[in-house]
């Protein structure tokens, strides 16, 4: 590609944007577009149809040929289906490309094939995928061509949600509705609709291919299951910012291309702490948006990574012992006319709408942080949260020195009266500027922190999609603003009530507040007394999808039916049963094929030597040692590999699916360490040269 392209020409280009449909649409139908895209409702027919032709028109004149309907099943990853715009030729034998507006807004794709948690039987095939008008269709460019993809909800035959996307929609409309409660009864009428804005970090590694390709651990489980750390990690902290090398700088270049033609706002780039780990972050967007965004860009960075010779990684921990991979989720709440709730002013003490907001979020994370807890729970993040590299598994709220100060006034006296200033950050050079710096500092071990007008959730998984957690954000805000809404529309004296309000919400959920270091064992022994739950799996987390509380929130706001959480249950005990069984077969597997027989070979090789060498006369003590420490860890190696064998066998007949999930959670990961432990202690005794895998030196040093 030249590099003399046009940032602003090239920006989504591959998109259906709204610039694009003021254009190609009569005005009639493009006002009628953004008012369903603004005030929710339906197309009409004949509007859809227009539509669909425009739409159709344009992505033909791309170079398309295809259509899908784009969706986010309970895998969480997308799926799609690819149907030709060609229809049945005329009479004269030419082909004819047709879309109407009924395959615009309809599909239906097989649904048997998809996990639903046994909302449909494998013998219930229908499924539906519905257009979601709110979010652009565009079009991706692979060796399929070029396909025009469609942004859709998918449910089932009897109107169950089976994907990310119709919860995520159903908690966009709740927390509009009750937050438009409060900014009215603070005087903003003109506001029509509030919306979560989110900005999601992605990170992620890169490492050769060819040396990916050797490593059946990385091509079956997305992580090393074997492997020696190298004697050089993360210790001297010179990756993070560094100067980004030249073969992922020409990987980012291209990155940066292919999403800005697919409209993603890709802005910041840089090196991630561990060697070969990186981070791309987009500019903030509609949570929605933001969320099909985030799947466009995992879907692209593996892809574009390929064309480099290099493999994208997104599991969360693809390497032990150097940090892993995380996905921060910074989340506020923004109305139409420009407001954001989250927003403290310069004296947040006087902003009472603000400490409304504030205190109201207080309540709704300490009520329902079992629920954000799961939110970020997959088999991946149970490898960093609370090790050192990422939030502890303990859901608290930072809020920095002057959030806190005006709470502790309002707890202690009922009022704040003064607010903490920002001040300058003098660097004693004279040639340097002064500097403003802000109120508070940031702190990186927590969870939940405030980080100027917005929340940054830090706890999911880079692999993860971002659905379910800002779900469970807009849920738990939507009710929290519903509960005070109702108060302050009763209220005789508004102003006391309000009032009221924010001191008892504050006073009463003050424990999840934590602006201390989260990786210390003191707030372990704290967060106990303070009563906050301390989930440390996802199958342990998955619980709270169905206690009370949690149910009777989603279904009073229409999120989820108590049906729909028994079915996110069950998919997730599956999902952690199936991934730590492929782990487990493929260590089997490598095992029995790969490393054992290297080291057996290693050790005839040592044999060989020592013979040689009694004979020629000479001292053979140290190859003695070797050849006995080498053959004892391969014994214990086959020990640990003959028990997780039992084990699976073990865990074939468990059929309730918790109890089967825990078995692998308690069992057979379990054996999993006590497999490896040996196995990368023979990495460190056999010669490389006969070592079957690329070794974590080869992978994060030669990229």
């Amino acid at each position: 590609m030249s590099d003399n392209f046009n940032v602003e020409e090239m920006f989504g280009k591959n998109v259906f944007t709204i610039e694009k449909m003021r254009v190609l649409l009569p005005r009639a139908v493009y006002k009628e577009v953004r008012k369903v895209m603004a005030e929710g409702g339906e197309l009409s027919r004949t509007s859809a149809d227009v539509v669909a032709k425009a739409m159709k028109d344009w992505a033909v004149e791309q170079g398309a040929t295809h259509y899908t309907h784009w969706f986010q099943p309970l895998t969480g990853i997308t799926a799609e289906k690819h149907d030709a715009f060609v229809t049945h030729p005329d009479e004269e034998g030419r082909m004819l490309l047709e879309f109407s507006g009924k395959e615009l807004i309809k599909g239906e794709p097989d649904a048997s094939s998809f996990p639903s948690g046994g909302l449909r039987a494998t013998f219930e095939a229908r499924g539906y995928t519905a257009w979601d008008i709110t979010s652009p269709a565009f079009i991706k460019e692979d060796a399929t061509g070029k396909i025009l993809c469609i942004p859709t909800a998918f449910c089932s035959y009897t109107g169950e949600a089976l994907d990310k996307k119709t919860p995520l929609l159903r908690s966009e409309e709740a927390v509009s509705q009750q937050a438009l409660r409060i900014v009215k009864l603070f005087g903003n009428t003109t506001a029509k609709k509030v919306t979560a804005s989110v900005g999601l970090e992605q990170e992620y590694f890169l490492v050769d291919r060819e040396k990916y390709l050797k490593r059946e651990d990385l091509i079956f489980a997305g992580r090393t299951l074997f492997g020696a750390p190298a004697p050089k990690g993360q210790e001297l902290e010179d990756h993070y910012f560094g100067a980004i090398r030249e073969r992922i700088g020409a990987y980012m270049k291209d990155l940066n291309v292919e999403l800005w033609k697919l409209g993603v706002t890709a802005k910041t780039q840089h090196n991630e702490v561990a060697p070969a780990q990186h981070e791309l972050a987009p500019i903030y967007e509609d949570d929605n948006v933001a969320v099909d965004h985030n799947q466009l860009v995992m879907e692209t960075m593996k892809k574009v990574a390929g064309r480099h010779g290099l493999t994208c990684l997104l599991h969360e921990k693809p390497f032990a012992g150097v940090n892993g991979s995380g996905k921060h989720d910074n989340w506020s709440l923004i109305t139409d006319n420009g407001v954001n709730l989250l927003d403290p002013g310069l004296t947040p003490n006087d902003n009472i709408q603000f400490l409304l907001v504030l205190a109201c979020l207080v309540k709704a994370v300490d009520e329902h942080a079992d629920l954000l807890r799961q939110s970020a729970a997959d088999v991946g993040n149970d490898h960093r949260l609370g090790a050192n590299e990422a939030p502890p598994a303990i859901i608290s709220m930072f809020l920095g020195d002057q959030l806190q100060d005006v709470v502790e006034q309002l707890v202690s006296t009922g009022t704040a009266k003064k607010s903490k200033k920002s001040g300058k950050l003098e660097t004693g050079v004279s040639t340097l500027p002064d500097l403003d710096k802000d109120a508070t500092d940031r702190n990186r071990t927590s969870p939940f922190a405030f980080t100027g007008n917005k929340f940054e959730f830090r706890m999911v998984g880079s692999n993860d999609s971002v659905a379910g957690p800002n779900t469970v954000l807009n849920a738990i805000a939507a009710e929290a603003f519903c509960e005070a809404a109702d108060r302050l529309e009763k209220a005789k004296d508004f102003d006391k009530e309000v009032h009221d309000i924010i001191k008892e919400y504050l006073t009463d959920h003050q424990r999840i507040i934590f602006n201390g270091d989260g990786y210390s064992q003191a707030w372990v022994e704290e967060a106990e007394r303070r009563g906050l739950p301390n989930i440390r799996s996802m199958v342990e987390a998955v619980d709270a999808l169905l206690t009370k509380k949690n149910v009777k929130m989603f279904e009073k706001f229409k999120i989820f039916t108590k049906a729909e959480l028994a079915s996110r249950a069950e998919v997730t005990y599956e999902t952690y049963s199936k991934t730590i069984n492929i782990e487990a077969l493929t260590m089997i597997d490598m095992s029995k094929k790969q490393i054992i027989p290297a080291v057996m070979a290693y050790s005839g090789k040592l044999a060989e030597t020592l013979i040689a060498v009694k004979e020629a006369g000479g001292d053979v003590s140290v190859i003695s040692e070797n050849l006995k420490s080498v053959t004892a860890k391969l014994a214990e190696m086959k020990e640990a590999l003959d028990k997780l064998q039992k084990d699976l066998e073990k865990a074939g007949s468990i059929t309730d699916e918790k109890k089967h999930a825990f078995f692998y959670k308690d069992t057979i990961f379990t054996d999993m360490s006590a497999l490896r432990t040996p196995a990368d202690e023979l990495e460190m005794m056999v010669d490389k040269k006969m070592w079957p895998l690329p070794t974590y030196g080869d992978m994060l040093f030669e990229v």
